[in-house]
């Protein structure tokens, strides 16, 4: 080939391969690794694309220019392509079997002392990673993560144009939305006192949409919400992606996007497998079983109810009694160590609980015949009972949680978690999907005393007027449901209350007149006054997509400038104090609390 004339290179440094031995060619890159060998330099040459071995040896006119360089400089290379010798080829590397001899370097672009090292993949204090988010970046997975990002966002794309579905864009700056969260509030320069909120979601816009005879609707929408950082939820913003449909049941909205998400899964999942038709399961039932409405269905623990069976006279366990009873059953347990059972004991305390009673399974005579600690207390009778609810046998062990209902299904959720995981028992190499279906409308609001709404307030009650004007509030369910994978919560999503008259009756209900739909929804809801279809929708979220996919464990992997656990970007200096002249401009005057002692 003839000799390049671009500026900076000719090639990427993904690109050499042993088709260009023998040509001179340019790259540009950071300088990832440097090397001497016997006063031979190697030059390990990285950009976007890949790496590339650069060699510059004593007798090549670039090497006095190749000592001074460090990691992270930023260089111009030119060179010739040649083999590598025999023995020293790199298979692990698209370009391992060829490399550069130098003989000439430009340094585009020098780098004082790293604050962390971006060669490697070591742990490093998150603070610092954040504000020098741009080097944390270079490392190459994250590299690696932020580009998975882009293919599964691209193929989002590509799977909801395919099923039907059209991209609308709705407002950054707006009301605030029924979602529940803190809103995060832009004051208006031109209507002084007033405020914007940025949208925790385009709930409200996307069903105007269908309201206003749009029938397919998809974004890949950022959402906007002023609450604590967690693991799976990142602080401040986030993207999902958003979808809404005109003329539908649960059932459409279920086969519309179920083959979105398993597709996308099997393009991304690298080997695993993936649910192929995803299992429907009530709330009820999820969280009787699984201690959760996220169930992780890779672990085959099925919690029982065994309530029943510590209410008979002749057990004598008292510290059960009256109370809810969670039985989480642990296969193969009798043959486990003292400690187990100890250990679990201590987890179930470090969480708030007394601890976690338990009964070993054994044969005797051909008998179940069960031992531990309060195995005296339950008579063989009772215990066989029990074992038949929990499905063990002998060489099993069962362990109780007991208490309210909502805390003791919750220790027991957890408690199967731990134990699948302790036992080996959960399968590592699968996406389990599941949807949960038929949440409850209304719950006991116990701090106000009364009946308030469960989930979202805006899905239509299961039965619709019927069921509000005639059915007792806590035991109406919603056509509200849940995406759930690996026990990761996906999305939320609901067939919408669409009926002006129903939607003041359910409010109604929960103790809110028509003048706080007016006030809080009036937009929506004089929309629905002119003619509105049935519809309903779902919001997977991205990043936890994302991060599932790339088998992360906090979305901070997964996304290219994220906050810190306090809500504050490290490297922009967000949030940052205005200006005086900037608060006269909104009319606004600082009210801080008082700097503490």
């Amino acid at each position: 080939m003839s000799w390049p004339l671009h500026r900076y290179r000719s090639h990427n440094c993904g690109e050499p391969n042993e088709a260009l031995v023998g040509e001179k060619i340019r790259l540009s890159g950071w300088c990832h690794r440097i090397r001497d060998h016997g006063g031979v330099l190697f030059i390990d040459l990285r950009d976007h694309y890949g790496l590339t071995q650069c060699v510059v040896d004593p007798d090549s006119p670039a090497f006095a220019q190749a000592e001074k360089l460090r990691s992270e400089w930023v260089v111009r290379l030119d060179g010739a392509v040649r083999k590598r010798p025999a023995g020293t080829e790199n298979c692990d590397m698209p370009t391992g079997q060829v490399e550069i001899y130098v003989d000439e370097i430009e340094v585009l672009g020098s780098a004082a002392e790293l604050p962390l090292p971006v060669f490697g993949d070591h742990p490093y204090p998150e603070d610092t990673r954040l504000k020098y988010r741009f080097l944390d970046l270079r490392r190459e997975k994250l590299h690696r993560n932020i580009m998975l990002r882009g293919r599964i966002v691209d193929s989002i794309r590509m799977r909801m144009k395919q099923a039907g579905f059209f991209e609308f864009q709705t407002p950054i700056l707006t009301a605030s939305s029924p979602e529940g969260a803190r809103d995060f509030l832009v004051p208006s320069r031109l209507h002084p006192g007033k405020f914007y909120a940025l949208p925790q979601a385009p709930q409200q816009f996307k069903q105007l949409i269908m309201v206003a005879g749009f029938d397919r609707y998809f974004q890949i929408a950022p959402c906007f919400r002023d609450e604590d950082a967690r693991a799976d939820r990142s602080p401040g913003e986030f993207y999902q992606l958003d979808v809404e449909m005109s003329f539908v049941t649960q059932d459409d909205v279920f086969n519309a996007i179920e083959p979105v998400l398993r597709g996308l899964f099997e393009e991304f999942a690298n080997g695993k497998t993936v649910t192929q038709k995803f299992p429907r399961i009530s709330f009820r039932e999820a969280m009787l079983k699984y201690g959760t409405d996220k169930p992780d269905l890779r672990n085959p623990l099925i919690i029982a109810d065994v309530s029943e069976e510590f209410v008979r006279e002749d057990v004598s366990f008292k510290a059960f009694k009256g109370k809810t009873v969670r039985a989480i059953p642990a296969p193969g347990a009798a043959a486990q160590p003292r400690s187990f059972f100890d250990k679990l004991n201590d987890w179930a305390r470090s969480e708030g609980a007394p601890g976690l009673g338990y009964v070993i399974f054994d044969d005797e005579g051909g008998a179940l015949a069960g031992k531990g600690p309060i195995a005296k207390f339950i008579p063989a009778d009772v215990q066989a009972a029990i074992a038949a609810k929990a499905g063990v046998n002998p060489g099993d062990a069962v362990f109780f949680s007991a208490g309210q209902e909502t805390p003791a299904a919750k220790l027991a959720g957890m408690a199967r978690l731990r134990i699948g995981d302790e036992l080996g028992l959960t399968t590592k190499d699968v996406f389990e999907f599941c949807w949960i279906v038929d949440f409850p409308m209304y719950e006991w609001n116990e701090d106000d005393k009364k009946v308030d709404f469960s989930h979202n307030p805006f899905s239509m009650p299961q039965g619709g007027m019927e069921a509000l004007e005639s059915q007792d509030p806590l035991t109406i369910l919603a056509y509200q449901y849940d995406i759930v994978c690996n026990g990761v919560e996906l999305s939320s999503g609901a067939i919408r209350n669409h009926r002006p008259d129903i939607m003041k009756k359910a409010f109604e209900i929960a103790g809110y007149g028509e003048d706080v739909l007016i006030e809080k929804f009036g937009g929506m809801y004089r929309a629905f006054q002119y003619g509105a279809p049935p519809h309903g929708g779902i919001a997977p979220g991205v990043d936890r997509i994302v991060m599932l996919l790339a088998e992360e464990e906090n979305l901070r992997e997964v996304t290219l400038f994220p906050m810190n656990q306090r809500a504050e970007d490290l490297l922009m200096g967000a949030p940052s104090e205005p200006t005086m002249k900037h608060l006269r401009e909104l009319h606004i005057r600082l009210n801080l609390p008082e700097a503490k002692a």
